[in-house]
Order: structure tokens, then sequence, then C-alpha cells
């Protein structure tokens, strides 16, 4: 059995003369068709949530009489969340009919009329279920309740109180079926794609997810995209696909080689000569680079190391004293002082005696080459000759001799240097 126990009511009718016998028990076999009848009627799809409402809505039936109770008695469309019903009440606020239903409002929901107005018979009690989201408001990530029915009603309400606000998903989480709302992108309207420098708009019928809309408008998200939700420039909702992309890059720059200098004494302080050459080495660096919208923004510093070590330029510098030379000339007369002349000396008398038997007068059997050094005519005017070097004096012969050495070294006599141990 279902009993009726609304003690105010049965004041009422007591109080306006009516019998205590007009409220009665239903019984539950006539009481069941009425309840299915009421959950079962169809209702118009207008949210995006199936309400919440209890399971099962016990409604009082009272038979009664007299004026009093048939005025109190109302028919109310309940409109929760999208979903309609027809339920009947004895209160007189929206407060009690509610209460009446076992409706229970959470704190962020909103109802109208508001809980404190009269009900009418005939009338409508709206109720819109709010929900938390997560948003990137002015910048900030921002947790907020709202009873809008898809994202591009929430995108315009905070337009309209002067707030930028965006959705932002991941392409994986959209790919995963997960919507960046528990609500439709848009129902019945306009969205305006941004993607890849362009922009598209289409106009869209019923209830559409951003999954849904980015398949209509043919767009293939890559891994690390980026999806955003925004209020358009013209009240539509902007859907903007921001390409994402990370990628390394590997760099290289030279290491500069060192010069170390050695001695030696087995080359004369005037000498030296590079034992190794130096290489240059190779430092490689790796980064990580974080490109959107095909421009480069963040580099990230993944490795940097030695690849290729430098080679160290060794020089060696002599340490040995050169040997003194001495030069004497003797003649018998003027005429006869090249024929006559002599060089005597340590190192220059024995690289003559090597060169031209230490004949001052003497010339190559091809004619090039001149004196006790065997200089040619070319090489004796470089270092100041004049005339023919084997008409000189032997000590003018050893002075130019010994100004080409200190220019280009004992290599200018290859075999009698290194016959003589010079080098």
């Amino acid at each position: 059995m279902i009993t009726n126990e609304n003690n105010s009511f049965d004041d009422a009718a007591q109080s306006a003369g009516a019998d205590e016998n007009l409220t009665q028990d239903i019984p539950v076999a006539d009481a069941e068709p009425m309840l299915a009848a009421i959950h079962d009627a169809p209702a118009p799809k207008r949210r995006w949530r199936a309400p919440a409402i209890v399971a099962a809505i016990l409604v009082p039936m009272l038979a009664v009489g007299g004026g009093v109770a048939a005025a109190a008695h109302k028919t109310i469309e309940l409109d929760y969340d999208g979903v309609s019903q027809e339920l009947t009440t004895w209160s007189g606020s929206v407060a009690g009919f509610l209460e009446d239903h076992g409706v229970v409002l959470g704190a962020h929901d909103e109802v109208t009329p508001a809980l404190d107005e009269k009900l009418q018979e005939g009338g409508t009690v709206v109720i819109r279920v709010a929900q938390e989201v997560s948003l990137d408001i002015d910048g900030k990530t921002t947790t907020m309740w709202t009873v809008a029915d898809s994202a591009h009603e929430l995108m315009n309400t905070l337009a309209d109180s002067g707030r930028d606000g965006s959705i932002v998903a991941s392409s994986r989480s959209i790919a995963d079926g997960r919507d960046p709302l528990d609500l439709p992108l848009v129902e019945d309207g306009e969205v305006l794609l941004a993607v890849d420098g362009g922009e598209e708009t289409r106009e869209f019928t019923g209830a559409v997810t951003v999954a849904e809309a980015l398949e209509e408008f043919g767009i293939e998200l890559g891994e690390t995209d980026q999806v955003t939700i925004e209020a358009g420039p013209s009240g539509e909702v902007l859907l903007k696909v921001t390409r994402i992309e990370y990628s390394e890059r590997v760099e290289t720059e030279e290491i500069p080689f060192e010069t170390e200098t050695q001695k030696t004494d087995s080359l004369y302080k005037d000498q030296s000569k590079v034992s190794q050459a130096g290489v240059v080495g190779e430092r490689t660096f790796t980064y990580r680079v974080k490109t959107v919208d095909g421009e480069e923004v963040d580099v990230t510093e993944l490795s940097n190391e030695v690849t290729t070590a430098p080679v160290t330029k060794i020089i060696q510098q002599g340490t040995k004293a050169r040997p003194v030379v001495t030069t004497t000339t003797s003649s018998s007369s003027s005429s006869s002082s090249s024929s006559s002349s002599t060089v005597s000396g340590d190192v220059w008398a024995r690289l003559a005696q090597c060169e031209s038997g230490g004949n001052p007068s003497i010339v190559s059997s091809n004619g090039l080459y001149h004196g006790l050094y065997q200089f040619s005519v070319g090489t004796w005017q470089a270092v100041g000759g004049t005339g023919l070097p084997s008409q000189a004096s032997a000590a003018e012969q050893t002075k130019r001799a010994q100004i080409l050495q200190a220019r280009a070294g004992w290599g200018q006599w290859p075999a009698c240097s290194a016959k003589l141990g010079l080098r």
C-alpha cells in the first residue's frame, strides 16, 4: 500500500470542513501503472547528460472533494536537465514540489522559478545540473562550475563576462575517445576551424563532439598536436588545432689544437721543425627541438661531448750553437787574386772542399754553377753578389754563402751538408 502522509493537506482539508476519509489508501496494483507511465513517458533530448533524478518518484495519489483540496492539487512539468516529466503536487512552492519528489539540488545547480516562488497549475520547473570543469582563463588554469549545454555556450558566457577562456586538450586524449569536457562542442551551431594557417566555418546540426567535428572537417591530428576551444570572433565556437612536433638536432663545433715547443740539441739554435702536426678536434651537441606550427619555440640541450680529441702541434727548437767560421785570403798579385784565394775555417772550409775541391774559380762542366760553393748566377745575385761568383774572392764567396745559409739553411747544399753532418 502507498499511503499519503501529507499532514499539511490533512490540516487544510479538515479546516475547510472536509471529511477525514477523503484521504484514502491506494492499492499498489493501481499505483504502479501510474508510476510506470510517468517514468516511461518520452522526453525531448535537449541536454547532453542524462538526468540524475532518483530512480523512482512516488507521487501521492489522492481522491479529494471540496473546493479547497481541488485547488491545491496541481500538475507541474519538471524539466530536469533537458528531460521533462509531468508530475502532480499538493505543495504551493517550488522547494516543496522538489522535496515531494525527492529531487536534491547540488550546490551549483540552477532552478527556475526560484525555490521560494509559488507554483501555479500547469507551470514548469526547470533544473540545470552544474558540472565542474577546468579551463585556461586569462592565462591561468581555473576550475569552475557551469550549467552550459555545450562548450560553445560556455565560451560565449565567458566572453560576455569579459574573460578570455579556453579549453585545451591533447590529440592523444581525443584519439582515445575523451572529450575536453563532458559537453558537446556545439549543439545546432557554427564551428570555426583554424589549422595549418587557414580557417574554415561549418554549420552543424544536433550535438557534435570535438572528435566528430574534426572528422567532419577532415583533420587528422598528429600524436603531439594540441586542440583548443575558444569563443570565435562572431559568436561561433573556435576550434583551433596547433601542430606541435618534437625532434632532435645534432650540431658540431671545432676544438682548436694547442701548440707545444720542445727543446732539442739535435738542431742549431736558429733552427726549428714541426715534429707533430696539429689536428683540430670536434665537439658534438644534441638538442631536443620543439616546433609549434612550423616555428621553433624551444631548444633543450640533451648532450654535449667531445667526439674527436684535438692533436697537439709539437715544434722542436734547436739549442746547439753553430761553429765559428773564419776565412783567410792570400794573393801574389792583384791580377790573380781570384785564382789564388783560399778559404779556411772548420765548417765553411770543409763545405767548400766538398762542393768545389776548395777552388774559388771553378765552374761546373755545364756552366751553371760557380766557385767555392757552386753558386748559380741567380742565387748569387739574390744574396747581393755582382758579376760571376767564380770571379769573386774566396772571402766574398764565403760571405755570400753565409747570407744564403742564414736565409734558407744548409739545405742549399743538400749532399755536402748531409755528408758533413750539418743537418
